[in-house]
């Protein structure tokens, strides 16, 4: 493959864009965060990586390229990202699947743990000077349901099932007949949802947001939890009802959530979670690392090596399902 051109949409000062040096040196690349930036490179771009552009960013530039055959974004999530033009064309798409779902994976089992373990009120007596002994959870033999089984569902599963504890998991497709899944030892279809709920102890939202999961989450399956059911949502804010949710937990219907994304972020002034006790608060923290940024870039970087010798992309998202 010959020369290729790259639009990069970001801040041009933004330290990680100095490993775009890797690239191959016939490589034409154009760095901004205005339309203005790409007017003289739009005609002969091959790829736009979409650094940290806006969705209204990204459908400009991508109106202007009428050969751009591959749109690669630092993010896993695509909710706020797609429009009709892009997903209708025949560009390929890809994500930063896979970057964050380790760490991810960690807090997950934190969330686990804080509630069998009962941090919160460890922390909250040894502030008040308080000696107060109580019976705590073993989580070995506990039932965690996972409702989006991708690769952050996988890497929670992982660990979950090294700490003793029983997977099972939503899917949108079952699996076939007699394969077997490494970690779940149940996979349930979609409108199955409610009947694996109520067998759990730990409720793992990991399901990305799109038409037929937002709101997945809502009073039919709050009523269906355990009441020692503690929700944890990895994925997109608005999956869960969080009108629902705040009702839930309010009235100690569940015992809690731990919760890394929300409806509106930052999460307002004021807001209910922030006063409830049986909540876990993260400003969508799960995933930053020291070096995410970087392992972000690096994914891009692998994969242009791919496209520049016309091998299968890594992380391709079928873009009419939105994942």
């Amino acid at each position: 493959m010959g020369d290729l051109t790259v639009l990069v949409l970001a801040n041009p000062t933004e330290p990680q864009l100095a490993m775009l040096e890797q690239l191959p040196a016939e490589t034409n690349i154009a760095v901004g965060e205005q339309v203005e930036s790409f007017e003289r490179a739009a005609g002969d771009a091959d790829v736009i990586f979409n650094w940290s552009g806006s969705r209204d960013l990204l459908r400009e530039v991508f109106r202007m390229c009428p050969r751009v055959r591959w749109v690669h974004t630092r993010w896993a999530g695509l909710d706020g990202l797609l429009f009709p033009e892009l997903v209708e064309s025949a560009a390929a798409l890809t994500n930063a699947t896979g970057v964050f779902s380790e760490s991810l994976g960690e807090f997950a089992l934190a969330g686990i743990l804080f509630f069998a373990k009962d941090l919160g009120r460890m922390i909250r007596n040894q502030a008040a000077g308080k000696w107060e002994q109580f019976d705590i959870v073993e989580i070995t033999g506990q039932t965690l349901g996972i409702i989006g089984y991708g690769d952050i569902g996988h890497q929670v599963a992982a660990r979950a099932r090294a700490m003793g504890m029983r997977v099972v998991a939503v899917k949108r497709h079952a699996l076939p007949a007699g394969a077997a899944d490494a970690c779940a030892e149940r996979i349930y279809t979609p409108e199955r949802t409610a009947e694996m709920i109520a067998i759990s102890d730990y409720i793992l939202v990991a399901a990305p947001l799109t038409a037929e999961t937002r709101g997945l989450i809502g009073e039919r399956e709050f009523a269906a939890m355990k009441a020692t059911a503690v929700v944890i949502n990895l994925g997109r804010g608005p999956v869960i009802d969080e009108a629902a949710m705040v009702r839930a937990l309010d009235r100690r219907q569940i015992r809690g959530a731990v919760l890394d994304v929300f409806d509106t972020e930052p999460l307002p002034e004021g807001h209910p979670f922030y006063r409830l006790d049986n909540v876990l608060v993260s400003p969508h923290t799960a995933d930053h690392t020291a070096d995410w940024l970087e392992r972000a870039m690096q994914l891009f970087l692998d994969n242009f090596e791919r496209f520049r010798k016309g091998q299968p992309l890594d992380n391709l998202v079928d873009k009419k399902l939105g994942y």
